[in-house]
């Protein structure tokens, strides 16, 4: 504005000039004219007199208006001075206000970072204990099976003390096992409570820890902006604060996630039928099993029969079935999921008397060049183990049997697709055989659960399902 106004008056003052050299000029013209031979014998002395002072005249009237030009200048050039120098108080306030607050958004920072540091120690420490109360956990199971054996082993005894008079020893011997078993079973109830709230407690720090993380970004992207020079004046951006709900979340477009648990983790709170994309692999539909803390892909689920398993392998590899009802996702899909990083494999079980049992194992599936061979190591569970352990099983059916022993054709004798090792182990895609079938060669053929030292549970629904064991791992 300064550089304008000065030119301004520059212009002014070439325009004063250029009138008062030209009165000039004019002037020392017509002097000449007046001394010259023919205008003094045309005129008298007198009039050539008069005539230069009218000239001075009109240089005085000239001056005098430039003397008026360069006060209205003067007044000008003052007023501009002054505003500038107004706007440059303001500025150095500005300045010293903007100065403040990036001192104190420093020291907001290194208590962010502070905090993050307590809290990723807390977070380590609550994971170690959560495994150690895993690990009691799994042998307060692992006893708990071994008694369910034994007081299975006692069944036709106690049937018989029901109608002859047991003894006093015997009597006994039946009360305290009883009350043992009582006893680990509300054991085990408590620690799982307190395994179930460590989880709980350990989502609300991995929330914090993504919070926290956040907003150091944001920080680190306002200081970088404060301490650029700005091309413009602008209002400052209003930056939201991640809250306490899934809507802070950033959400994932269907078919972008690698599995459910992405899912859930991008805000996906329902369970249904959604569309999932893992790495390699083009996207294809999957049914999703919300649970509180995440989500579950679902490989699995039979209900009630309305689905023929004896199926080709062709249709085992690409799947069959609605998604919503009963159906088996398909081996390459699943394999495509699982070849991303380590999984969970969960088979939840349920008999004609509504009872639910369930078992976890951690486990490799191979690619179409192994036949899917399925490996698994036993984690957890509420039943014996009725599956191979350390051992690769190929998946057959009864047109691709890979399991063939002493010339028994498992598929095709019992029925579905399935990692045989043994024909009378279990079968978790056989055909559905209601309570009515009492015959034994109809119950081999049925949906079940044999464990090797063990007798055979009727299923009424299945359904297996895997998960990430690192949930950061996408």
């Amino acid at each position: 504005i300064l550089n304008k106004q000065r030119v301004s008056g520059a212009e002014n003052m070439k325009i004063l000039l250029v009138f008062l050299l030209t009165a000039l000029v004019a002037l020392s013209a017509r002097a000449e004219k007046d001394h010259s031979p023919s205008d003094s014998a045309a005129f008298p002395e007198t009039k050539s007199r008069f005539a230069m002072l009218d000239d001075v005249q009109i240089l005085a009237n000239g001056l005098l208006q430039l003397g008026h030009g360069l006060k209205d200048f003067v007044h000008k050039t003052k007023g501009q001075m002054n505003d500038i120098f107004q706007k440059l108080y303001i500025f150095d306030r500005s300045f010293y206000e903007l100065s403040q607050q990036t001192s104190e958004i420093k020291e907001e920072e290194e208590q962010l970072r502070q905090t993050t540091a307590r809290l990723q120690i807390n977070n380590e420490e609550i994971k170690n204990l959560s495994q150690e109360m895993n690990l009691k956990i799994e042998d307060l199971i692992q006893n708990k099976i071994q008694l369910q054996e034994k007081v299975w082993g006692l069944e036709d005894k106690v049937t018989q003390l029901a109608i002859i008079q047991p003894s006093m020893q015997e009597t006994k011997e039946i009360s305290s096992l009883k009350a043992f078993v009582e006893q680990q079973d509300n054991h085990i109830k408590q620690l799982l409570k307190i395994v179930e709230d460590q989880h709980m407690q350990l989502d609300r720090q991995h929330n914090q820890i993504l919070e926290l993380e956040d907003k150091l970004h944001h920080i680190e992207l306002q200081e970088l902006a404060d301490n650029s020079f700005p091309g413009e004046q602008m209002e400052p951006e209003l930056i939201p604060f991640p809250g306490h709900n899934i809507t802070a979340v950033p959400h994932i477009p269907d078919g972008a996630a690698p599995d459910c648990t992405a899912l859930y983790r991008s805000g996906a709170r329902s369970s249904g039928v959604y569309t999932i994309r893992p790495q390699g692999s083009e996207p294809f539909q999957v049914y999703c099993q919300m649970t509180l803390g995440s989500s579950w892909t679902v490989i699995q689920n039979r209900v009630d029969g309305s689905l023929d398993f004896n199926q080709s392998w062709d249709a085992y590899t690409n799947g069959f079935g609605d998604l919503n009802e009963e159906f088996w996702l398909g081996l390459n899909k699943t394999y495509s999921i699982t070849k991303q990083g380590d999984y969970i494999l969960r088979i939840e079980l349920q008999d004609w008397k509504e009872k639910r049992r369930s078992i976890q194992y951690t486990f490799s599936l191979g690619g179409p060049e192994t036949h899917y061979a399925l490996q698994l190591t036993r984690v957890s569970g509420s039943i014996p183990n009725a599956l191979p352990e350390q051992t690769a099983l190929p998946f057959s059916t009864a047109d691709h049997d890979m399991a063939s022993r002493n010339d028994l054709n498992c598929p095709e004798n019992y029925l579905g697709g399935w990692w045989h090792s043994e024909c009378e182990e279990t079968n978790l895609n056989g055909n559905y055989v209601t309570p009515r079938s009492r015959g034994r060669l109809d119950r081999r053929k049925g949906l079940y659960w044999k464990p090797k030292k063990g007798r055979y549970y009727l299923l009424k629904s299945t359904k297996i399902m895997i998960h990430p064991t690192d949930l950061k791992s996408f």
